[in-house]
């Protein structure tokens, strides 16, 4: 009789590996994730060199913030976040349409994909240095544009609010489009499509835009949070103050003050509220993009129901 072999289960091996980064997850992110939550119900704060709390105060925190500028800088995230964006998706779109069009038969496709990306490696700090020179007043852009005879004055770029915000806009639509075009192009499906005869816009919205929806809504998801998050860009243009009447001053800016000033419940409570409004946004923004009826197979079973009741209905009467 033959003895059975014991089966041998290297699962143990598997929880081994991800040990590590479980570990790491819980130190760094999950555990001051938890003290965040916790500090917004506390009143903490410096005053002097005195520091104040934590004393628990409750809701106290977050009906304060609300009673504040939070809802305005909100505001002034959104209006940066749209006018880098915009751009952005449409460029990005439009670009990786017409690598993708077989019948303009692009060559050299990875150089373009290095040459559009390269904007992506410069940190944020470095370009907004950068445009805070070009665009200073006494800046190269206004030296050239009086040597040319354009204007008989410098423009003063970072004196008005359209300036500073269109220079913010601009340096994120530089920033990442490039990576935003890169996501969206895929080539699978095309040159049956072309095959097929159709035309530019029949390819772009009955074959593109379905077939990219899934990392489109990626892209929109990742682009809302990072907007939320917009903080090095605006903050080194504005030297920190958000000007002109900080119209540019964004929530993360409004959170690094608290931190500066040392108050901890304030900058928790902000937190968590920015975590609240990213989570509603990025569900909606899923919803709409997501497609869960990808074959049509539900819309025929619902009508077909729709059909079955109509004649039994018909055949009632």
């Amino acid at each position: 009789m033959k003895k059975k072999r014991k089966s041998v289960s290297y699962a143990k091996w598997g929880y081994i590996f991800i040990l590590p980064f479980f570990i790491t997850y819980l130190i760094f992110s999950l555990i001051p994730l938890v003290d965040t939550v916790r500090f917004s119900f506390f009143e903490y704060y410096r005053s002097g060199i005195k520091q104040i709390g934590p004393n628990f105060v409750g809701w106290a925190n977050y009906a304060e913030l609300l009673k504040s500028d939070m809802i305005t800088y909100g505001k002034n995230t959104l209006i940066l976040w749209v006018i880098g964006f915009i751009p952005q998706i449409v460029v990005a779109l439009v670009l990786a349409n017409w690598f993708t069009d077989a019948r303009l038969k692009i060559h050299k496709l990875q150089f373009f994909k290095v040459v559009i990306y390269l904007p992506n490696l410069i940190m944020a700090s470095a370009f907004a240095l950068l445009f805070f020179t070009l665009f200073s007043n006494s800046g190269p852009v206004n030296s050239i544009l009086q040597s040319m005879g354009v204007i008989s004055k410098p423009i003063d770029f970072m004196g008005s609010v359209f300036g500073t915000r269109s220079l913010i806009g601009f340096m994120n639509f530089l920033m990442w489009f490039g990576n935003t075009t890169i996501m969206l192009i895929s080539t699978e499906v095309f040159e049956a499509a072309d095959l097929d005869g159709c035309n530019a816009l029949q390819r772009f919205f009955y074959i593109t835009l379905p077939s990219i929806r899934p990392i489109l809504a990626y892209t929109l998801i990742t682009s809302i949070i990072g907007g939320l998050q917009m903080f090095d860009v605006p903050q080194i243009l504005t030297n920190g103050q958000g000007n002109p009447d900080r119209t540019s001053m964004t929530l993360i800016m409004f959170l690094n003050n608290h931190l500066k000033s040392k108050n901890y419940g304030m900058a928790g409570t902000l937190s968590v509220y920015l975590f609240i409004v990213s989570a509603i946004l990025c569900f909606i923004v899923y919803r709409m993009t997501n497609d869960s009826d990808p074959d049509g197979s539900k819309a025929a079973a619902k009508r077909a129901a729709k059909e079955a009741r109509r004649k039994k209905k018909e055949a009632a009467k």
